[in-house]
């Protein structure tokens, strides 16, 4: 979180509600999923940020209620935005198990496991591999070695995926698969380009 965001509490209109709360709107930060609703007050605010862990105001109980106290199914806290009217605000979290008190992923009954999502991230880890060089990571060392390298052994993971092809281990060639692609993201990275730029090309010829 930025250091802005520290001083959340500070930013929020709490004057626009009678009772002093503001609705929080809870968003998985891997799946993007929204896992439920919830209401804040500034004490529920200052304890979320200060703990890291999500706290509400909890209208039932009338006092602050830390999400998974009981169940130990906390929301690790990762990112969290005001809306345009200062009277809303967005919190992006990791769960810890099971949001609803049901048992499912979220309140809304959806489950929470839209992987895809999480080669977004990884494109952020490869880019910081590229961008601040470690001796310890793998990734780097490509980076470092130059296009020739990388070119070479996406190239050798090519013909390892289709080795497996012809084959029925299926684990193996899943495997092989995610390697290959994991090479495919920093050949196109050491050309200063994303997947992004690919599924537009993808998208311009379905139109």
């Amino acid at each position: 979180m930025s250091k802005q965001d520290y001083k959340m509490e500070e930013k929020i209109n709490f004057t626009k509600s009678p009772d002093g709360l503001i609705p929080a709107i809870i968003q998985d930060v891997l799946t993007e999923k929204v896992l439920m609703l919830g209401y804040m007050n500034k004490a529920a605010i200052t304890k979320t940020i200060a703990e890291k862990r999500l706290t509400f105001y909890s209208r039932s109980k009338k006092r602050l209620w830390t999400k998974g106290e009981t169940s130990g199914n906390f929301l690790d806290l990762f990112d969290i935005k005001a809306d345009c009217d200062n009277d809303t605000i967005l919190i992006k979290v990791k769960p810890r198990g099971p949001v609803c008190h049901k048992g499912s992923d979220t309140c809304f009954s959806e489950e929470n496991n839209s992987n895809l999502l999480f080669i977004g991230k990884l494109e952020e880890i490869i880019s910081n591999r590229k961008e601040n060089f470690s001796e310890k990571s793998y990734t780097s060392g490509l980076f470092k070695e130059g296009i020739n390298k990388i070119a070479q052994k996406f190239g050798e993971e090519s013909i390892e995926l289709l080795i497996e092809a012809k084959d029925n281990n299926n684990e193996l060639f899943l495997n092989e698969a995610a390697d290959l692609l994991f090479h495919y993201m920093i050949l196109l990275q050491a050309k200063d380009f994303s997947l992004n730029d690919v599924v537009k090309i993808l998208e311009s010829r379905h139109k």
